[in-house]
């Protein structure tokens, strides 16, 4: 990758997860960790993948990308936000009264927003069948969906897995955020998923594993789908959830929770942003 993209994707993620964090901060409440985690998988996705236009958000002849694990919507909503799709100031209104910006995104309330999602294993499948759809038009657009690991142990994931390569889906692309941790535990502690790169192959998918949190890397994979004519991709992206903020990272109790002021103080600090006053948090 150029050194100048490479520094320039590595300063807007930067930037979104100072975004981020006083966007769930100001709220009252949210993902901060779930959203963390998935930052530099959008920044490549939005800034050097998609094919899409702000100003024109339901193009048909659009890529599409689904966050299938809907409750990092923030992170979502702060990528649309810095591209256009709305001001970024409504992103203050968030955890306010009569926000569009709920804490699972809502496709008929914000634009950019491709599905409404926050039930685990329903935006896997919804994308699948826009790619479906877009092979029946006989449209070259494609699909992207992220899903959370944690999510993979839903029945409807693996449904979906197994439709994808009967269906020769190759203008589909899953993304997993492998981060390890399943909302207050770690997945080997809960239910686990391994070996999930060679549970996928065998689905009939083609896989590819990356670094999720190289921008080098990510625009490498990304931007070479489809793997192999004929197979939808899978990017299984090794993730720290939290990343960020020392404390958060790779700490389960960090799924849905606000820091101290103290914790604020050094959030800010390491994000390179504003500190917040505690009353600022309700």
């Amino acid at each position: 990758m150029d050194e100048a993209l490479r520094k320039e994707l590595q300063e807007m993620a930067g930037a979104l997860r100072g975004s981020i964090f006083r966007t769930i901060c100001r709220g009252g409440g949210g993902h901060i960790a779930a959203s963390l985690s998935i930052v530099e998988i959008l920044t490549v996705l939005y800034w050097a993948v998609l094919r899409i236009e702000p100003r024109q958000p339901r193009d048909p002849e659009r890529d599409r990308f689904v966050l299938s694990k809907g409750h990092a919507g923030v992170a979502l909503y702060a990528v649309l936000a810095k591209l256009g799709f709305f001001e970024e100031g409504v992103l203050e209104t968030f955890g306010k009264f009569d926000t569009v910006l709920g804490g699972h995104p809502d496709m008929h309330k914000v634009a950019g927003v491709e599905a409404s999602t926050g039930a685990l294993g329903h935006g896997f499948g919804f994308a699948m069948g826009q790619a479906l759809a877009g092979k029946i038009d006989g449209k070259d657009y494609r699909v992207f969906a992220l899903l959370g690991d944690g999510e993979c142990q839903e029945g409807s994931i693996w449904e979906a897995a197994l439709f994808g390569p009967q269906q020769r889906l190759d203008n589909f692309t899953a993304i997993i955020d492998f981060n390890k941790i399943q909302a207050m535990d770690r997945l080997e502690e809960i239910v686990s998923v391994s070996p999930l790169a060679e549970k996928w192959q065998a689905f009939g998918w083609s896989v590819r594993q990356v670094d999720g949190h190289d921008v080098g890397q990510l625009a490498e994979v990304l931007g070479s789908v489809p793997f192999e004519e004929g197979r939808p991709s899978m990017v299984i992206a090794h993730t720290v959830k939290g990343k960020g903020i020392s404390f958060m990272e790779d700490v389960p109790i960090w799924h849905y929770r606000l820091p101290s002021a103290e914790q604020m103080e050094t959030a800010c600090r390491e994000l390179g942003i504003e500190n917040f006053s505690r009353e600022q948090l309700v």
